[in-house]
């Protein structure tokens, strides 16, 4: 029998030694290369706007092309002295704390009745808490500025026919309370609904065989074990509602009610420009922001609220009694005031006849209503210029913005890449910059950079993707932390390289993720209006921007209102696909 020889087999390579330290020994630039790279991108996106805007507060001038001033300087904060300034700050507050204890209430209401009660037509109930997130919050205030204009709202003109004579004012801080608190509730809405619909029913039951009241039960037990919802959805409403500048903007300016954002936004668009105050007072606004989001880390640090269990229970609903129909019709007029109203009112303005409506009566009376300017307005090129500017815009940040969250996620949860917290860190970074100041920011970014990108529709884009970072890498996060890692290093493990695991594997796992935050995205990318009024120009007008412009031009509100009921249609349309996908 011959003997069976074989080749030698290779020598293998000693496996890396990990360090004492439990660090990896790749070489620095190995372990710094993915992050680093992030990081240079998440700088100029969001670093540098920010960075712009403190050296401008502190400085004699604002950035300019060529000339970048660091003659540093304290004057500029100066203008909190002047009345006005402390006036808007206090409106702003105030705005503020009342709108958001008002939309914490609307919203963690319906959250329990939707969840934990016996109110007829459950569904329906949780559809009206979630509907006015789909309305952005300056449509309907620009509907409410027809419903509630002091001398010529529709809701004075309706009192006025029927002989009431109730004082109804939008144009004033309560008006501006009511309104913020409507379109801000579905933030605590969300939250607290998923807090009580996962919410164990042990200590409910044992309160109960203890003794307790429903009632009791109810404030001693359930309430309290969503606090840590509703304390960050009012946390979230609080700093949504204090940055905000469109609906203040709509709403307050007329009336003569200043907050910051708005003041802010006056002062830079002076004659002569007064950016270095202007940042100062963006510089406050920040503060305020990030020591708002300190307090509630710090008030939920220590407290432990497990609310969630292995077990497979079914939770008792909460018999209402006698409140169980008047409670319903008042989630129905709810329902009304945030959506009917509005959509009614913007119809109406669209199809007026007469400039100036006295009376009611008016509408009804021949040629009183022409819908004419949805034909003018979908045939006009304006509207569709900002129709195609919007689509590119947003599709193009919506793409990108999920690959940049992509990456951003994979090096922070799946690599062991050095300063992979420091790549989340700065990710998370816009949702304590407020969006007029990283506007302000992004303007004098793109002025000063040698990168020919103002003017264009491009710099919509790269202002859309630093905006709306921390959301697409919160979609994208979760997912990734969904997914099992095993199948893409068994790839690797049979001779696939990382990309090619990743592409083959990873990508596909994660679709549903992925395609969700995509159409996040694009719906946010739709909606926002304040960073691109710092940074369109008559050529790179967007949908937001044209409506905007449209309602502050008196002469064209029939078009304004006409482009507000399209564009509601379609954010209505594109809100509906994530929730298809989800029953999918």
């Amino acid at each position: 029998m011959a003997l069976m020889t074989s080749a030698p087999e290779a020598p293998v390579p000693p496996a890396r030694k990990p360090s004492p330290s439990g660090r990896s020994t790749l070489p620095w630039r190995k372990r710094w290369l993915p992050s680093g790279t992030l990081l240079v991108v998440l700088a100029v996106l969001i670093l540098l706007p920010a960075a712009l805007v403190l050296l401008a507060a502190l400085s004699t001038s604002v950035p300019r092309p060529g000339n970048i001033s660091f003659d540093l300087t304290l004057d500029n904060f100066g203008i909190f002295s002047a009345p006005q300034v402390q006036e808007a700050f206090v409106n702003s507050i105030v705005l503020a704390v009342s709108a958001t204890v008002l939309a914490c209430l609307i919203g963690g209401g319906l959250a329990f009745l939707a969840a934990r009660s016996d109110i007829p037509m459950p569904k329906f109930v949780y559809l009206i808490g979630l509907m006015p997130l789909f309305l952005p919050s300056y449509v309907g205030a620009l509907a409410w500025s027809i419903l509630g204009s002091p001398v010529a709202g529709l809701l004075n003109i309706t009192q006025r026919d029927i002989g009431w004579s109730v004082p109804f004012d939008i144009y004033s801080l309560p008006g501006m309370i009511f309104v913020f608190a409507m379109y801000y509730s579905p933030y605590t809405f969300l939250l607290v609904h998923g807090a009580m619909s996962m919410m164990s029913p042990d200590l409910e039951e044992a309160a109960r065989i203890h003794g307790a009241t429903p009632r009791r039960m109810l404030s001693r037990v359930s309430f309290p074990l969503a606090l840590p919802a509703l304390i960050g959805s009012a946390i979230l409403t609080f700093t949504l509602i204090f940055e905000n500048f469109p609906v203040a903007q709509v709403l307050g300016t007329p009336g003569g009610v200043d907050t910051l954002p708005t003041f802010i936004f006056r002062l830079l668009n002076a004659t002569p420009s007064r950016g270095n105050e202007s940042a100062a007072i963006a510089v406050v606004l920040v503060t305020i922001v990030v020591l708002v989001t300190w307090l509630q880390n710090r008030a939920l640090r220590k407290r432990s609220f497990t609310t969630v269990t292995g077990k497979g229970v079914r939770q008792k609903k909460f018999a209402l009694g006698r409140a169980r129909i008047p409670l319903f019709l008042l989630t129905l007029g709810f329902f009304g005031l945030s959506i009917v109203l509005p959509i009614l009112a913007l119809l109406v303005a669209a199809g007026q006849t007469s400039p100036y409506l006295t009376s009611m009566s008016q509408l009804t009376a021949s040629g009183g209503l022409d819908f004419s300017s949805f034909g003018e307005v979908l045939g006009s090129s304006g509207f569709r210029s900002a129709a195609f500017n919007s689509a590119v815009v947003s599709v193009f940040a919506a793409v990108a913005g999920t690959v940049l969250a992509f990456l951003c996620g994979y090096v922070v949860y799946r690599s062991k890449a050095s300063g992979r917290t420091l790549v989340e860190t700065v990710s998370m970074m816009p949702l304590a910059i407020p969006a007029v100041v990283l506007g302000m920011g992004l303007l004098w970014t793109w002025l000063v950079l040698p990168v020919p990108l103002y003017g264009t529709l491009a710099v919509l884009v790269v202002a859309f993707l630093a905006v709306q970072a921390p959301q697409g890498f919160r979609g994208v996060a979760s997912s990734i932390m969904a997914t099992d890692r095993d199948l893409e290093d068994s790839a690797v493990m049979l001779g696939a390289g990382r990309a090619r695991a990743v592409t083959r594997i990873t990508v596909p796992l994660m679709k549903v993720g992925l395609l969700s935050t995509f159409l996040l995205l694009l719906m946010l990318s739709m909606r926002e209006l304040t960073v691109p009024l710092f940074l369109y120009t008559s050529q790179t007008e967007i949908l937001s921007i044209a409506i905007y412009d449209a309602f502050e031009n008196g002469g064209a509100l029939r078009q304004a209102a006409a482009m507000s009921v399209i564009y509601t249609a379609f954010m209505f349309v594109l809100s509906y696909i994530p929730r298809r996908l989800a029953r999918q």
